[in-house]
């Protein structure tokens, strides 16, 4: 008979007072007025909203569009579709691009991984179409998975027209929806290669172009790592700002500012307030052991240790404490065969009794199911085990 096991932890950990939920928002009105039409900070890890203003307002992003251009590259390189050194064919297509752009050839071949660069630094418009057109072989067959992604991820107010962010007709987004697709796009630690660029040739490319990153506040920002910039006459100025400082990560979203230096300022003043009134506090990290002697049956052995399957953090405002309790619920004995990697039960994080977060429980290991010489094995054992006890 399998039975629920349960073990309970008692923390005692310095917290805000409010339950946070992934999408919970703490906001609340800010020493300072902004500018900026629309405007988000968010805590990277839970999600928690400390400061919002009109963030379901459908706006145009102008190149805020290359996140999700971007981000849907770096998940066709994770899942092995492309390579970073694959060779991407420049069409005159692309190389006809406005707007903000690293004067690509037409016919010039460069590796994915100089395009992922000139999108991410220079917000290039030409190397945006170059690799929509090597991905998915036409810039509107894109465009559709641009729009397929954002409804998976619960992008319920967003629509791409194309993959640079030129036209304002029909491309439209939202902050809080921005800030799903930032979220998102900071799961891939190879953004990071070029997302903290400041100044760097495109010594792949035939002009060998000087690219400088449009978002100054990788220069200037203490700890700032990302997103992306946009603008155009009608979108007006645009960014998505990422930081981290120690544990905590803010990201940090203004739309319609009505010039880049406000856009700049505003967006540094939200993160400024947030790593002054709040920190990180890891509570749970990857791969670390949460239980072990788990018990299986029909295997060839018959214990097992649980990992958890990623890090969790809770959201701190300085100075407040509270009590939480964290609850492992596996489902025991685990029938064997198990595969390493294998959902074996998950970690639940309450506070009063309010469940504020899970995280799965992983197998450490692979067991094989028993066959019958195992069984005769471990009987030999148990018998011998037995007589020596006598």
């Amino acid at each position: 008979m399998y039975k629920r096991s349960i073990k309970v932890a008692a923390l005692f950990l310095c917290l805000s007072m409010l339950v946070l939920f992934p999408i919970n928002s703490l906001a609340q009105e800010m020493p300072f007025e902004l500018q900026s039409q629309g405007a988000l900070l968010m805590d990277y890890d839970t999600g928690t909203i400390l400061y919002e203003k009109n963030i379901h307002e459908k706006l145009p992003i102008a190149s805020i569009t290359k996140v999700m251009t971007t981000l849907l590259t770096l998940e066709a390189i994770a899942e092995g579709r492309i390579d970073l050194e694959d060779e991407v064919t420049v069409s005159e297509y692309a190389a006809g691009m406005g707007g903000s752009q690293v004067f690509l050839e037409a016919g010039e071949i460069l590796p994915v991984s100089a395009i992922l660069k000139a999108i991410i630094v220079a917000s290039a418009n030409d190397a945006s179409v170059a690799i929509a057109e090597k991905i998915s072989g036409t810039v509107e067959t894109f465009v559709n998975s641009m729009n397929k992604k954002a409804n998976e991820l619960g992008m319920e107010n967003t629509h791409f027209s194309d993959c640079t962010g030129l036209s304002d007709d029909g491309n439209y987004s939202t902050v809080y929806d921005i800030s799903i697709m930032s979220r998102e796009i900071l799961k891939y630690p190879l953004f990071f290669n070029w997302s903290t660029i400041w100044l760097e040739n495109l010594e792949e490319s035939a002009n060998n172009t000087m690219l400088t990153n449009t978002n100054r506040l990788v220069r200037f920002y203490d700890g700032c790592d990302g997103i992306k910039t946009g603008f155009t006459s009608k979108a007006k100025h645009c960014l998505t700002a990422s930081a981290k400082r120690g544990n905590l990560r803010l990201i940090s979203i203004v739309l319609a500012a009505p010039t880049s230096q406000v856009r700049f300022s505003e967006a540094s003043k939200l993160m400024d307030y947030g790593f002054a009134n709040y920190e990180a506090i890891p509570l749970i990290k990857k791969d670390s052991p949460i239980e072990k002697d788990i018990m299986v049956t029909g295997g060839k052995e018959k214990e097992i240790t649980g990992l958890a399957a990623e890090d969790f953090s809770i959201l701190q405002q300085k100075g407040q404490s509270d009590e939480y309790l964290t609850m492992n619920i596996i489902d025991q004995p685990i029938k064997a065969p198990i595969e390493k990697g294998q959902k074996i039960g998950y970690i639940s994080i309450e506070r009063d009794g309010k469940k504020i977060g899970t995280v799965d429980i992983l197998a450490d290991r692979d067991i094989e199911k028993a066959s019958i010489y195992d069984y005769f094995i471990q009987i030999i054992r148990d018998w011998a085990s037995a007589s020596d006890n006598k």
